[in-house]
């Protein structure tokens, strides 16, 4: 069977998006629906002492108010770590944290509303520092805490380190900052609510997992499960952003239920940036330990993980920080220790590499800083250390397809790596950076037997394909997958499938969209269900034509047997398969494999699959004023099987395009107050169209033996080696490192400085004031 899988087909809802058809969550409207506004702190850590609703229900149009003592059961989306409540009830613990909620008929009204509930706090001392939040054991920002301001602490060490790090000729030792960030999807939390006559809730929410918001709805509502719905309409991006249950989903189905009326919330650009969950603010201390020959001997590393005020993936965090690092090279030794601690700021999360884009930055930077000491070609060092596959990483992860080699090669020959990295003159620079990222989480987040991902297809005589699947589209073609894999396997048109997604009423299970699972685990569970409906119309189609099972092929609308003129239309054979064995459908189902190694956290890190990537990044710096360039990057990245090779390729495109914001301009700032500096799209930086560099996106296809059709991971992995490339790219430009993102052009001028100070010739001479005034290193002090 072929015709479908390899093509540049479009997107099965790319003309609903083009053209306005698609409808998101705000464009709900539902009769009698009431809007809510929520009431947030102005303190970043303060007790509620009380809060009165008075003036805020005499106001004209107000229909309900709500308080956290309402729903009092904590929620998270780990379930060993329910630290949340929809409305705090306690104490606020950031600038933003929801206290409070009110009805009314219209949104405006309900704004104006929520300005005049009152409520009295006990201000207390704010923990916006991660260091002064660790040393603090009295002022603890969850009361009760047996580990202080602790979120996760995990430490892990795999071999000698020490050993090893004594004995490298070359060590690397430097202190990294990766700063925070948000995922400025450009569609805002949207929720609405409502509850039937007979006791049934549905919620339509912008969430990106609408299983895990089913649950915790029955949880903290006290709801049987079988009376929640969850629909996920069109998504406006998401980027591991509302990859939590957040307030406004219980807080409209309380109000709903309340009122027994419809209610929708509908987050500001500043309430997103209160909402957060973006990427964490890391400080990592790393050494990097190599042989003579370049051999990686040891690995070290100790991060502190600034988790803001709640736990949501934070424990998960703390072992992505060093459970992913391992790949693809090999290690010797290794050793990781990272804390992620509570401050009263808003709370992270996922963000497009979960976890693990931090200490990439670092272990890059410095794995080329202890190449340098040595005198070899960077890129030939992450050559000689290729893990290669079929493999175990020293933490015990298993490696089965690896194209990694075949990026770097790719990277290598489009840059012209070999002719030009260090001889580009000063101010211009190649550098370059690999890395591994997970294909999904190996086990659920809940335990449990039941399969991660469910597909439910039904054939119609019509010869129309209709695919049920739970998965969450948030742009990145899920929803056009079932169309392409279910095609392929049964010799249909594509355009003949409609894909019914994301809404636990009609939809089969599937855990959501993080972690880069969809492809792999939804990819599975068509090829299952495909596989059963191909046996029925084969079958069909072969004692029609005197023929064996084996021998029927088709593809595109037309299925054919071996012999001269034996060829129908799909809907025939549909209509043959149904005379004979009934109504058709078929269920496919990804289940969980056994893996990961047998030690505590073991698990966490483990993947069916890995994608490899490799980026060389070529910069232009101006030493006068510090400003850098991205000229072009070359990235290559090993899908397994490129399904739909634009889509892979728009992941790729947009995986650079983040990472490298992160280095240029993006970083979430806070006063002492704990109070945001700017929460809009106005000071919040991010780069335009025109500020993005050239990206050249570069297809490996490793063929996995256990993805769908050999596919992996396209969505996040591509992120990672951006940001230490460009790093590592200035370095060669104009020979300073830089540790600390994002990379203002201020810092390039403050470590130009230092690098004119440390060459002066005698302690008496004045370092050059004037960047201007920097000379020209030569290629020798460059390198």
């Amino acid at each position: 069977m072929s015709g479908v899988v390899g093509r540049r087909l479009r997107k099965l809802d790319g003309l609903k998006k083009a053209t306005g058809e698609a409808q998101y969550a705000d464009d709900l409207s539902l009769p009698r629906m009431l809007h809510c506004k929520l009431v947030r702190s102005p303190h970043a850590h303060a007790r509620i002492k009380r809060i009165d609703f008075t003036r805020a229900l005499a106001h004209p149009g107000v229909v309900a108010v709500l308080e956290g003592s309402e729903l009092p059961t904590r929620y998270g989306v780990i379930p060993w770590t329910p630290d949340e409540q929809a409305l705090a009830a306690d104490k606020a613990r950031f600038i933003g944290d929801e206290v409070a909620a009110v009805a009314a008929v219209d949104e405006l009204t309900a704004l104006e509303a929520s300005e005049l509930v009152d409520v009295e706090y006990e201000v207390l001392p704010a923990l916006v520092d991660p260091d002064a939040a660790l040393a603090e054991k009295a002022n603890t920002i969850h009361d009760g805490s047996k580990h202080g301001n602790v979120s996760k602490h995990v430490a892990l060490t795999f071999g000698d380190v020490d050993g090893a790090l004594a004995k490298s000729a070359a060590v690397a030792k430097d202190r990294f900052f990766y700063a925070g960030s948000t995922h400025a999807a450009i569609e805002p939390h949207c929720a609405v609510a409502q509850y039937d006559a007979e006791g049934n809730l549905t919620v339509w929410s912008s969430t990106q997992i609408p299983h895990y918001v089913h649950r915790e709805l029955s949880k903290v509502l006290g709801l049987d499960p079988a009376r929640v719905r969850v629909v996920q309409p069109f998504i406006g991006g998401a980027f591991g952003g509302k990859s939590d249950p957040f307030s406004l989903e219980f807080v409209v189905a309380k109000l709903a239920i309340k009122t027994g009326r419809p209610v929708k919330c509908l987050f500001t650009r500043e309430e997103v940036f209160w909402a957060h969950r973006g990427r964490h603010p890391m400080r990592m201390d790393f050494q990097v330990g190599l042989s003579a020959q370049g051999d990686i001997e040891a690995v070290d590393s100790k991060i502190l993980i600034d988790g803001g005020a709640y736990s949501s993936f934070g424990l998960v965090t703390a072992y992505y920080s060093g459970q992913l690092l391992t790949g693809p090279y090999r290690f010797g030794t290794y050793r990781f220790d990272s804390t992620r601690v509570f401050t009263n700021k808003p709370p992270c999360g996922p963000k497009r590499g979960h976890g693990s884009v931090q200490p990439r930055f670092a272990f890059e930077v410095a794995l080329d800083m202890a190449a340098e000491q040595l005198k070899l070609d960077p890129l030939e060092v992450r050559r000689r250390n290729f893990i290669g596959q079929n493999v175990k990483t020293v933490n015990g992860q298993q490696i089965t397809s690896n194209g990694f080699l075949q990026c770097l090669e790719a990277v290598e020959r489009r840059s012209g790596w070999k002719q030009r990295h260090g001889k580009l003159g000063f101010g211009r620079g190649l550098g370059v950076a690999g890395s591994m990222y997970i294909s999904g989480t190996a086990y659920p987040i809940y335990p449990n037997e039941m399969p991660q991902s469910g597909i439910q297809v039904k054939l119609d005589r019509s010869g129309k394909v209709t695919i049920f699947s739970g998965a969450s589209d948030i742009g990145q073609g899920t929803n056009s997958l079932p169309a392409y894999l279910l095609a392929e396997s049964l010799g249909c048109d594509p355009r003949d499938c409609t894909v019914v997604a994301a809404d636990t009423d009609l939809t089969p299970v599937d855990l959501g969209a993080y972690s880069s699972r969809g492809t792999f685990m939804v990819g599975t569970a068509c090829l299952e269900a495909g596989e059963r409906l191909w046996a029925l119309l084969a079958q069909a189609l072969a004692e029609k034509f005197g023929c064996s099972a084996d021998a029927i092929d088709g593809e595109l609308g037309t299925l054919w047997g071996p012999g001269e003129g034996q060829r129908v239309s799909f809907r025939e054979a549909v209509q043959l398969a149904e005379a004979k064995f009934g109504t058709l459908g078929a269920t496919g189902s990804y289940r969980t494999e056994k893996l990961g190694a047998d030690y505590r956290g073991g698990t966490i890190g483990a993947s069916p699959a890995y994608s490899f990537t490799a980026h060389v990044v070529e910069v232009k710096v101006d030493v006068e004023t510090g400003v850098w360039t991205v000229e072009k990057v070359w990235a290559a990245h090993d899908c397994g099987k490129a399904l739909n090779p634009t889509l892979v390729e728009g992941q790729i495109e947009g995986s650079v395009y983040m990472g490298f914001a992160e280095a240029a301009m993006e970083e979430m700032t806070y006063l002492d107050s704990g109070l945001h500096k700017g929460p809009s799209l106005l000071d919040y930086r991010i780069p335009t169209s025109l500020d993005t560099p050239g990206i050249e996106a570069l297809i490996v296809e490793s063929i996995d033996p256990k993805g769908p059709l050999g596919a992996k991971e396209a969505g996040e992995g591509p992120l990672h080696p951006v940001i230490p490339a460009i790093s590592n790219a200035i370095f060669d430009a104009v020979g300073v490192r830089l540790t600390e993102l994002p990379f203002h052009p201020a810092k390039v001028l403050k470590a130009l400085k230092a690098k004119a100070a440390a060459s002066t010739p005698s302690a008496g001479s004045t370092p050059h004031a004037d960047p201007a005034a920097i000379p020209v290193p030569r290629p020798e002090e460059r390198r």
